[in-house]
């Protein structure tokens, strides 16, 4: 016979359903943070009237023990639950239903007895469960027996509202032919998981001398500055000796001139590979002085893990067969058509000696978690196997649950979502490019909605080394401002390539490039204060994230409609407590814009409220309906952040 024939005659007594668990993402682990509750809602039904009873059961993976909690009924066989998540790891749910017996003839009882209908025999039926419900030689048998002998509904009614039987029942009632749902898993992370300010940069530009290469010492003397602009995770670029076969000169060029550094992702030499530091940055101490200095700040290191090598790196030597060889003897350099990295080999996941290849990358992460790292940033993860990615996310997450790792993946978007399944906590987006008010709406709507909001955390970033969208290059400082506050609003996760955005540098490679010109990825740089720059605006949007918990979530957002497409607004709300935000853009550089702003029931506020604009402090009076905005570039303008004002 079929073996789910066999199956399903098997499990014949077991009449519950239970379908349409939410949250849910198929055998994909849910994200969520520690020290919060986790809400469920479930299908739970029968084949019949009879009353249906149903619990939760979870437990953190480490424990032996499961925990329990009540699913309570709402409406129409939908079903709901909550329970704690108390701390980081894994934990795994499931759902048990079952026809409880004894609340079925009680429901079947009472009906009968009000109405004094054939309820004589409902009472020795109820009798005999309770019979065998109690504990033997408990005193309430004798009881029972009196109510039994006299057939007393009454003396039954009194007894089934005792708290005495209640809480005998509660204890000592054994459903059979429990159905359970299967078992579903969460991964709870840290807090910084879900509320984040990135701030990027590379140590070898921070030096205050221009002939003088930057070091992770001078980093630590940039910290304090960083700090005061609101950021809490300094994102290095790889930090790894560079190659000097086939490296790369100024702005990309083929050929590098001989005081020309390389690019940090030409990752290797002869002085050592993924968990060796460029002689020039420091040393070992030197690092672990910079984790020890951001800590005392309350931020914390982002390194770079790169999967690929530069000619000169120690594993072409010690494992030429990790690489993949053309026809003519080669190895394969990478490239992406028309580009080409002739200073960069990447792995052949493909190998035979991939297990090896495996363990050896794990280890690279192990390396720097003993040294205190424990955010990553992944380069071009979309160009490796997702089962790698989960096995290694998992591998470390198992002993090290507080590590997070964010995808850079400019990729298509079912990869992109299929690396956030895989374990990826964070991952960039699609948002550099997304600059008219539809595509910012329809972007957000379907990052916010189910089940994308479920895995996928975004970190929105303006720019990056390698991205400076036409919008920067051709909007100026204003521009800059606005792409910030929207990345800074919209997402609780967000990040900038932090001297080039300050200063507002913006000029292409070439036109139609998205480039940087004299990009820092192949030359240092050496910063110096700009008296114009954006240091001010940037610590106070950050400083109003932290202040303000509508920001610290991505999920609870809500465009309102405007009357001009220039003009997006949108409230966020918070997870935590009563915080509401109304944020109202200029997506034009250029010129002053107005709109009527539509206030209604749907944002959840009364038809009068005051708001206060946290970028200047003014007040204003709104109500639902329409209410009226203006922002002028030419003034400084670009945005208003309205917190709302809730009467005391």
């Amino acid at each position: 016979m079929d073996h789910q024939l066999i199956f399903l005659k098997n499990n014949g007594l077991k009449r519950v359903w239970i379908d349409n668990l939410s949250p849910a993402i198929g055998n994909y682990a849910l994200k969520k943070i520690v020290d919060t509750e986790f809400h469920l809602e479930v299908d739970i039904y029968a084949d019949s009237i009879d009353e249906i009873e149903a619990v939760c059961h979870y437990k953190h993976v480490e424990d032996t023990q499961w925990c329990e909690c009540p699913v309570t009924f709402l409406e129409n066989d939908r079903w709901c639950a909550q329970f704690p998540l108390e701390k980081l790891g894994e934990y795994v749910f499931k759902i048990r239903a079952w026809i409880n017996d004894f609340a079925t003839w009680k429901t079947r009882f009472l009906k009968k007895y009000s109405v004094k209908e054939d309820y004589e025999i409902e009472v020795i039926t109820g009798l005999h469960l309770l019979e065998h419900i109690l504990p033997t030689n408990h005193s309430l048998h004798q009881k029972i027996k009196e109510i039994a002998h006299n057939k007393d509904a009454e003396k039954l009614l009194q007894l089934l509202e005792s708290s005495v039987l209640k809480n005998l029942i509660s204890k000592n009632y054994h459903p059979h032919y429990v159905t359970e749902s299967e078992e579903k898993r969460i991964v709870v992370d840290r807090k910084r998981a879900q509320f984040s300010t990135w701030y990027e940069l590379f140590p070898r530009s921070t030096h205050p001398h221009k002939k003088l290469t930057g070091t992770l010492s001078t980093l630590i003397a940039k910290l304090p500055s960083i700090k005061a602009m609101g950021f809490d995770v300094i994102y290095l670029p790889p930090i790894h000796p560079i190659g000097t076969k086939n490296r790369k000169g100024k702005n990309n060029a083929a050929e590098a001139m001989p005081n020309d550094p390389g690019s940090p992702w030409a990752i290797g030499n002869i002085e050592g590979g993924h968990t060796a530091i460029h002689p020039q940055l420091g040393t070992v101490d030197d690092f672990k002085n910079l984790v020890h200095a951001c800590a005392k700040l309350d931020m914390e290191i982002a390194l770079d893990f790169a999967l690929q090598c530069s000619p000169d790196h120690p594993y072409l030597q010690d494992h030429p067969e990790w690489f993949k060889k053309r026809p003519d003897g080669t190895l394969q350099y990478a490239e992406n058509p028309p580009k080409k990295y002739q200073d960069i080999y990447p792995f052949h996941f493909a190998a035979a000696q991939w297990p090896q290849m495996w363990d050896e990358f794990k280890a690279i992460i192990d390396y720097w978690v003993d040294l205190g790292v424990n955010i990553f940033r992944v380069d071009n993860p979309h160009t490796k196997p997702f089962i790698f990615w989960q096995w290694l996310i998992q591998s470390i997450k198992s002993k090290n649950p507080e590590v997070l790792f964010l995808a850079e993946a400019f990729t298509r978007p079912r990869p992109m979502y299929q690396l956030a399944k895989c374990g990826f906590n964070q991952s960039y987006t699609y948002f550099s490019w997304r600059n008219t008010k539809q595509e910012i709406t329809e972007y957000l709507e379907e990052l916010i909605a189910p089940p994308v909001c479920y895995f996928f955390r975004p970190n929105f970033w303006p720019n990056t080394p390698d991205i400076l969208p036409e919008y920067l290059q051709k909007g100026g400082k204003m521009a800059h401002m606005i792409r910030l506050t929207l990345a800074a609003t919209l997402s609780s996760n967000y990040g900038i390539y932090g001297p080039v955005f300050e200063h507002y540098e913006a000029e292409p490679l070439h036109e139609g490039s998205e480039e940087y010109l004299d990009s820092e990825k192949y030359e240092i740089k050496h910063w110096q204060n700009k008296e114009d720059s954006l240091e001010q605006y940037i610590g106070l949007i950050n400083k109003i994230r932290h202040e303000h918990t509508a920001f610290h979530n991505t999920h609870l957002l809500q465009f309102l409609n405007t009357d001009n497409d220039q003009i997006i607004s949108f409230c966020k709300s918070s997870e935590e407590d009563d915080n509401q935000i109304m944020v109202v853009i200029n997506l034009d550089y250029q010129y002053k814009q107005s709109a009527m702003v539509t206030i209604d029931s749907t944002t959840d506020l009364p038809q009068q409220f005051k708001i206060k604009d946290l970028l200047n402090e003014a007040v204003y009076e709104w109500h639902q309906g329409l209410c009226y905005v203006e922002l002028d570039p030419q003034k400084n303008q670009c945005a208003h952040i309205f917190q709302v004002i809730r009467d005391e």
